[in-house]
């Protein structure tokens, strides 16, 4: 058995990394993306629906987006006898589409000195694995626009993990299990943008949650939903996660109470105005 002492010496050899808006600027193509699907299901821009729903796909930066349709869209029933699951499937479908357009025609950067840090961690002997809320497709389409086909060992989307997405800890853990890089889960940092990798990361008991400030959600957001860090950016991971080891590890108790169910709050707060404006997915 691993005693504390064992652990605290122990470094952090998995470090799972959420892409747009945390490894990748993406400008606010989430919101166009949603906008151009909405559309497409007859939802009015700059009507009150329109208003209501982007409050809410905001509030739920970093969720599957299939989850986040079948939210706005199951519910409903659509013309000829459509069913709100298939609403929900078509305006994913829609959404995807115009997102990889957007990423076809260049709209998308890696944030600065993210590639940097990748490669940094990597070259410490540290696995790192990029994870996302978009489907597949929309995922690799990414890593190919940035060349990053080859930087990561491993990429993780919801349906790699069971479908679930965040703010389930599911992707963090598929990371753990797949790659074998360490044998306790505390010796895992994840990074993230968003209140929903906040959650995901505390529910996965990764050692160090860290929060960054080039996406979503602001520093209050990523505290109040279990942050063990907020950092300008990804670029100042590497340098967190050395002071951490010689540290030691975190006490998880600190934060138990962030593990909580998070949905009714983050629902709750997506039916109003957004904390932060949203620049980025998860």
């Amino acid at each position: 058995m691993t005693s504390p002492t064992d652990i605290t010496r122990d470094p952090f050899r998995l470090v799972v990394l959420d892409m747009a808006g945390t490894t990748v600027a993406d400008g606010g193509l989430v919101e166009q993306a949603f906008s151009a699907a909405a559309q497409r299901l007859g939802v009015r821009p700059g009507s009150d629906e329109h208003a209501c729903q982007l409050a809410y796909v905001r509030a739920t930066m970093g969720e599957s987006k299939i989850s986040v349709f079948r939210h706005l869209f199951a519910g409903e029933g659509g013309d000829g006898g459509e069913d709100g699951e298939d609403k929900a499937q078509r305006a994913n479908t829609a959404f995807e589409e115009a997102y990889g357009e957007l990423v076809d025609a260049g709209r998308i950067a890696p944030v600065p000195g993210a590639r940097e840090a990748v490669e940094r961690l990597a070259s410490e002997g540290r696995t790192v694995v990029l994870t996302t809320g978009f489907a597949r497709p929309t995922q690799d389409a990414i890593l190919a626009a940035l060349g990053w086909q080859d930087l990561v060992p491993l990429t993780l989307c919801p349906a790699d993990a069971g479908g679930r997405g965040r703010p389930f800890p599911d992707m963090v853990l598929a990371a753990f299990l797949r790659t074998g890089a360490v044998d306790d889960v505390r010796r895992t940092a994840v990074a993230g943008d968003t209140s929903y990798d906040m959650l995901s990361g505390v529910r996965s008991g990764a050692g160090i949650v860290a929060g960054v400030l080039t996406g979503a959600h602001d520093k209050d957001r990523l505290t109040r939903h279990g942050a063990t860090h907020v950092l300008g950016s990804v670029a100042e991971l590497p340098d967190l996660i050395a002071r951490a080891e010689a540290a030691g590890l975190p006490d998880p108790a600190v934060r138990a109470g962030a593990a909580g169910p998070p949905d009714p709050a983050a629902r709750a707060e997506a039916a109003g105005p957004p904390a932060a404006a949203a620049r980025a997915e998860a």
